[in-house]
Parts: structure tokens; C-alpha cells; sequence
């Protein structure tokens, strides 16, 4: 058959979107299969990132990198994974599913291959960048598998699931036996990984995606707005990802860094809007509709980095947690995903898609002011019923937001690389913001909850004074010189001066989430309310 010349469908078979597959009426069981092998694709193309982001303190001994060195891994994964899009689906216009599954999982299982062989930090940010690439095609590869498993008057329910699936990954990396993963210098996280790729490899070559349709789509001004994209990419998210480890305004490669992605992002989008055929559409993106969409991603997973290492995780590490001690709380999060996962695919309704956006909201705001509360003697099993909530509000919310405007793609299918390079840019660029912006605010907050808390240490305050001779008294089995006995004692002091300060920063932080995913959800409820009023007064 001639690769570009029209197929003949019948009105159910029709692919969705250029370069989706066709749906076919599946008998049962090879719909459970296609179910079985999505999940695990999304599950797969999620876990990379979140295996080093969950063990990237343990990853930072077995590399002996220094801390601002080993924030290079996750940030050489985002840097490459954020603007692939731009060129990979149009790939699968072009040149098809079935070649675009296989060629990249192959690459994917390389990649994972190619992680046995690091021995320093420079060839683990080259293996991790690799492995941005590919990740990238599993996602949707994922979301087309799954939406097989459904017939079409439900098939919206197969790209909730394949979208909250990937969501697992990082609650699921976190409870894995850390015995399994953390031998031979961390090559067991390594084997892991590739033995899930391997998996999936085999899997798609026995169960292959219908065909679809092909489309001569590829222009040379493509490459180059990707040769000015990506990179612009690269360099914002360098500077969100280092900036709180380094501190924005004492590095200076960092403002030069923005600068040029500045520069680099603005030439990109200027070729793009003179285009005759864009591959980004910058009108579409400036439209409401649009900066809505992105607005609430990107707010969202703002909210959702409270359960990241500037969140819960962050406050019980601050108290000498490990993370074996916080399982419990690791387990409520994978519990809370699963269980708004399965709640979104089970509900979603096209004619409803704002109400699991507000309920998400509202999940958020309740499970975050739950978290402003914590003391020095919280621990992981008092914060699970938050994170629950957390992580359900996140499951529940992905889906229905993308929805909301998947069908104006539809209807102009030229947006569909618009569509989805803004999506992954929200969910990415959304996720390192929310955590560079959170950890500086803590960073802060500390700063001040310590300089006030320090003003009121007087050695001639009889409870102060009682503190330092507890302090010291810990130390006189040891010390027989009084006065490195009594400089204990006030190291002793300061440090848990410095834990309370920490602990009231937290709750600083988990306040203002609590604060923004309030705000948003008024904004919902205003806009909501406008448009009923709108419709009653016509």
C-alpha cells in the first residue's frame, strides 16, 4: 500500500487525531490485553525520572557528586523530554505508529542498557538527557494502547487511565525495596528499569497498535524551530531546576542562562508566527481557552509539589526521617493516585468536565491546610489522610482538563503539535516551578522563623540556660573539658532551633499552596457562575 494515499474507514474505525490508530472493534480479551500493555507502557515511561528522583540523595554517593551536581540528573531529563513533541508527532503522521512504537522502544531499552555503564556524573547526565527523549514517546504510546481497550463511546475513560498511570510512577518508585535496588552501586535501580523496557518491547511486538493514516507533514523550518526550541527549553529549565540550590542571585551563569533561553524561546515563536503553516501556533496559545488551560496545569502541579522534597517529604527529612520510615505515608500516595485514577476513568462524563476539576481543587486546599499544622512530633503516619487527598485530587484532575480542550483540536487537527507541546510544557515546566518557587519561599521562611526564634536565646533566661545544660550533659561521658562540653551544648540549642524554624517554614509553604489552589478554585467558581448567568439572561 502506498504510505500516504487515503485509507477507507468506517465511522468507527476513523483514528481520532492524525497520527493515532484506528479503533477497530477488538473482541474481549485482546481488549484486556491492550488495557494491560498501556498501563504498563505509561507506568514504564514514568518510572525512569521517578526511580532518580525518589533515590537521587542515595544516587549522589554512588556518583560522589556534590548536592548542586546530582540536580543536574532529574533537571538532564526534563530539559530533553519537554520539547520533543514538537518533532515526535509528527513523526507518527508521517512515518506511522508501528514504526514510531518500535523504533523508540528499542532506543528506550538502549538507553536503559546503556545506564550499567556510568561510573561518574557527566555520562549519567548524558544517559538521563537519552532518556528524556525516549520517555517522551512512551507517554502517548501508552495513552493509544490504553484508549484500545475501550469501545468509542468510552474510549475518553482509556486516556484517563493512561494519563493517571503515568502518575504512579513516583509513589511506586518511592515504596520499592530499597535492598533490590541499592546493590552493586545502584545497578539493581538500573536493571530494574531496563527490565520493564524489555518488557514492554516484547509486549508491542506481539501485540501490535491498529494502523492509521499517514501524512506527508514534515518542513524544513521545522528542525529549526526545534534547533531554537529546544535548547531555550533546556536553559529555563537548568535555571528552575539549579536555581534554589545555587540561589538565583549569586550564580551568575544563571542569569545568563535566562537570558538566552529568552532570547532562543522568542526566536522560535517569531518564525512560528510567520509561518504559513506554523508548527506552533502562536494565536492558539495566546486565546483563552488556552492560557486557561495552561494556567490550571500549570497550578496544579504547583500544588502537587507539596508531596515533593519541598513538601511532606522535604519536612520529614528535615526531622532525620529515611525513607523506609516513611512508607506509610509513601503508601497513601499511591493509594490516593490508584484511587482518583480509577474515580476519573470511571466518571468522566464529556458534559461534566468541570466539576472533578473544582472537587480536585478542593481535595488540594483541604489536604494542604491539613499539612500547615505540623510539629516537631509529626510523623509520616499522621500526614497519610492529607497525602491521600493530595494525590487523589491530582489523579482526578488530569484528565478532565486536557478534555476540555481536546475537542477544539479535533476539529482543527493542525494544533495538535501546538496542543500537545503546551500540555507538556504545563506538566514539566509546571512541576519545576512549583518546586523551585515552593523551596525558595522555605528557604525564606526559614531564614525569618530562625532570625525571630534566635532573638530570644539569652543564656540568661533560666529555661535557655536549662536547655544548654541538657545539651551538655549529653556530651560529659565523652568531653572531660567544660568548655567544649558547653559549646556542644549550644550546637545542641541551635540545631533545634534551626528544626523549629524549619518545621514553621513547612507550614509556611503548605499555607500558600493552600492558598493558591483557593484562589484557583474561586476563579473556576466565578467563571462557572458568569457563564450560568450568561446562559440564563439569553
Amino acid at each position: 500500500m502506498i504510505p500516504y494515499a487515503p485509507r477507507e474507514w468506517r465511522p468507527e474505525e476513523r483514528p481520532m487525531m492524525p497520527g493515532s490508530p484506528s479503533t477497530p472493534a477488538h473482541p474481549p480479551h485482546l481488549r484486556l490485553a491492550y488495557g494491560i500493555v498501556g498501563c504498563l507502557i505509561a507506568v514504564t515511561g514514568g518510572m525512569s525520572n521517578a526511580l532518580v528522583t525518589a533515590y537521587q540523595q542515595y544516587l549522589q554517593g554512588a556518583l560522589g557528586a556534590y548536592s548542586a551536581e546530582i540536580a543536574w540528573l532529574p533537571a538532564a531529563y526534563v530539559m530533553t523530554n519537554v520539547s520533543m513533541n514538537l518533532l515526535l508527532v509528527k513523526f507518527r503522521q508521517e512515518f506511522g505508529l508501528r514504526l514510531f512504537t518500535e523504533i523508540f522502544l528499542v532506543l528506550y531499552a538502549l538507553v536503559a542498557f546503556g545506564h550499567l555503564f556510568v561510573n561518574d556524573l557527566s555520562s549519567a547526565l548524558a544517559v538521563r538527557a537519552a532518556h528524556g527523549m525516549t520517555g517522551a514517546a512512551l507517554s502517548s504510546l501508552g495513552m493509544y494502547y490504553t484508549m484500545q481497550a475501550f469501545p468509542g463511546a468510552h474510549r475518553i475513560r482509556g486516556l484517563a487511565l493512561a494519563l493517571g498511570m503515568s502518575s504512579l510512577a513516583l509513589p511506586l518508585a518511592r515504596i520499592l525495596p530499597f535492598e533490590l535496588l541499592s546493590f552493586a552501586e545502584w545497578r539493581g535501580l538500573y536493571l530494574f528499569e531496563m527490565g520493564l523496557s524489555l518488557i514492554c518491547l516484547g509486549c508491542v511486538l506481539l501485540l501490535k497498535l491498529p494502523p492509521g493514516d499517514q501524512y506527508k507533514v514534515y518542513e524544513k523550518l521545522d528542525f529549526l524551530t526545534f534547533i531554537l526550541f529546544a535548547p531555550g527549553m533546556a536553559l529555563l529549565c537548568g535555571v528552575l531546576s539549579l536555581g534554589r540550590t545555587l540561589w538565583w542571585f549569586e550564580t551568575p551563569w544563571l542569569g545568563w542562562a535566562l537570558a538566552g533561553a529568552i532570547v532562543l524561546l522568542t526566536a522560535a515563536l517569531i518564525i512560528e508566527h510567520l509561518r504559513r503553516n506554523p508548527l506552533i501556533n502562536v494565536g492558539w496559545w495566546g486565546s483563552s481557552n488556552m492560557i486557561r488551560l495552561a494556567m490550571l496545569v500549570v497550578m496544579v502541579r504547583f500544588g502537587l509539589s507539596e508531596q515533593s522534597t519541598t513538601g511532606a517529604v522535604g519536612l520529614m527529612q528535615a526531622m532525620g526521617l529515611s525513607l523506609e520510615q516513611m512508607h506509610p505515608m509513601f503508601m497513601a500516595m499511591l493509594l490516593g493516585t490508584l484511587a482518583g485514577v480509577v474515580t476519573s476513568a470511571l466518571t468522566l462524563q464529556r458534559e461534566h468536565l468541570s466539576a472533578p476539576i473544582i472537587i480536585a481543587l478542593a481535595m488540594i486546599m483541604v489536604g494542604a491546610l491539613m499539612d500547615a499544622h505540623a510539629s516537631n512530633l509529626t510523623r509520616p503516619y499522621e500526614m497519610e489522610t492529607s497525602q491521600f487527598l493530595l494525590a487523589f485530587g491530582g489523579a482526578l484532575f488530569l484528565a478532565p482538563a486536557m478534555l476540555q480542550e481536546l475537542g477544539a483540536v479535533r476539529t482543527e487537527p493542525r494544533n495538535l503539535v501546538s496542543f500537545s507541546v503546551l500540555f507538556s510544557i504545563s506538566q514539566n515546566m509546571g512541576g519545576l516551578f512549583g518546586s523551585a518557587l515552593l523551596g525558595t519561599f522555605q528557604t525564606w521562611r526559614e531564614k525569618f522563623h530562625s532570625s525571630h526564634i534566635v532573638e530570644h536565646l539569652s543564656a540568661l533566661e533560666p529555661q535557655v540556660a536549662a536547655r544548654l545544660q541538657q545539651g551538655a550533659a549529653a556530651y560529659r561521658r565523652v568531653i572531660t573539658d567544660p568548655a567544649l562540653d558547653n559549646a556542644q551544648g549550644a550546637n545542641a540549642l541551635a540545631a533545634a532551633a534551626t528544626r523549629e524554624a524549619n518545621v514553621l517554614a513547612y507550614n509556611d509553604v503548605f499555607m500558600l499552596v493552600a492558598a493558591i489552589a483557593a484562589a484557583t478554585l474561586a476563579f473556576l467558581l466565578a467563571q462557572a457562575l458568569h457563564k450560568r448567568l450568561t446562559r440564563a439572561s439569553q
